[in-house]
């Protein structure tokens, strides 16, 4: 039986490549005749770096930047094999796990680190810069990114704002002329599958803003700020980002990368199997393994389990999924063309606990996939 592996990580536990190879050492304790191809996935997230880099064969670039709280940290990119392509993960320069739960402030935290991450690939020749934008600790619009580039941002006195989603409210003005002059000819992807926009009750603020420690008064200025700056773009730049579907991902990144830079916006998962090769190894394969570490209602959009499915179902391969939690929603996806899905769990236990022993839970799991897959293949025989 040949054997494709392609899941995503499970957040803050597994890398997508540990869950690749836990599912294939549980594979191989039931029996050696699975033929196994492992694919590593990411949705534009976390892990996308990596996905990439293994595929294909690039290298990790390690660079010092500012952090979401304004100080210096290490953060790392990947840059393909080609040499010209930059993967960038905002996280690893602005990301929520960087900041310590009582010190999430969104009206504080900043983008800028990201734009040194992207400054940093321009300087080592990258000229198309995919920049994966999950888990954020801001909600700056972008406004912190785009001034690590060079962009001006004024207040009313033609002085340049401070960083923070607290600050954007005071842009009067924006200044391109010290703008990075090689970014016209970067192609910029936004690899996401975040579909809010920057404004509105689905909006940056709104949705996002108290996952990242924003009070209901810190909310009601994080949107005016935005609301300011989606206004001075199109009086200024001509350019209309308030409604623009994915506009507020990534606490309004997505709309700062389109504004600013003129980036396009990709769905991160679709992105991330075509550049890994996925559908030609789909289509030589017997069953997919896929997973995430919660299958939940969100994963009907735009997660890994989800484009996987999408294209198995093309081909008409089953699928099934492992996962370290499962929701009751999660039975949805029997009507999308998944044919079993299984949790990890063994008995009742916190989730301190499951994610602890996550890697022994998800090789058990997968032995016994593997005795009933291998069951399954012999009465068939």
């Amino acid at each position: 039986m040949r054997v494709l592996i392609c899941p995503g990580s499970f957040k803050e536990s597994l890398s997508a490549k540990e869950v690749c190879d836990c599912i294939e050492c549980g594979l191989k304790k039931a029996s050696s005749k699975f033929r196994i191809e492992k694919v590593p996935l990411a949705d534009g997230g976390e892990g996308t770096v990596e996905a990439l880099v293994l595929a294909r064969r690039g290298r990790l670039v390690k660079c010092r930047v500012v952090g979401p709280l304004g100080r210096r940290i290490w953060a790392r990119y990947g840059i393909l094999g080609d040499g010209k392509t930059a993967i960038i993960e905002m996280a690893a320069a602005s990301g929520l796990a960087l900041v310590p739960k009582k010190k999430r402030n969104p009206l504080v935290t900043t983008t800028y680190g990201t734009g040194e991450l992207i400054l940093n690939a321009l300087n080592s020749g990258c000229r198309k810069i995919i920049v994966g934008i999950g888990g954020s600790a801001t909600v700056d619009g972008g406004a912190g990114m785009a001034q690590a580039l060079g962009v001006k941002l004024l207040d009313g006195k033609r002085r340049e704002i401070g960083f923070g989603g607290g600050e954007i409210e005071k842009i009067k003005g924006i200044e391109l002329r010290s703008m990075d002059r090689r970014i016209p000819g970067t192609e910029f992807i936004i690899a996401s599958d975040v579909r809010n926009p920057l404004l509105g009750p689905r909006g940056a603020a709104r949705v996002y803003g108290p996952q990242k420690g924003a009070t209901p008064g810190m909310v009601r200025r994080l949107e005016k700020g935005l609301s300011n700056l989606a206004r001075v773009m199109r009086e200024e730049l001509s350019i209309s980002v308030g409604n623009l579907p994915g506009g507020g991902a990534a606490g309004g990144l997505g709309a700062g990368l389109y504004g600013f830079l003129g980036a396009k916006m990709e769905s991160g998962v679709e992105l991330v199997m075509r550049m890994v090769g996925l559908e030609s190894r789909m289509r030589n394969s017997d069953i997919v393994i896929t997973g995430e570490g919660k299958i939940d209602r969100q994963t009907l959009y735009g997660k890994v389990v989800m484009g996987v499915t999408r294209m198995a179902k093309k081909y008409k391969v089953p699928v099934i999924c492992v996962a370290g939690a499962v929701m009751p929603e999660a039975n949805d996806l029997y009507k999308l063309g998944v044919t079993g899905i299984l949790g990890i769990t063994t008995r009742p236990m916190t989730l301190e606990e499951a994610m602890k022993k996550s890697r022994s839970l998800l090789i058990n799991t997968s032995e016994n996939l593997g005795h009933l897959l291998n069951g399954i293949t012999h009465k068939r025989g």
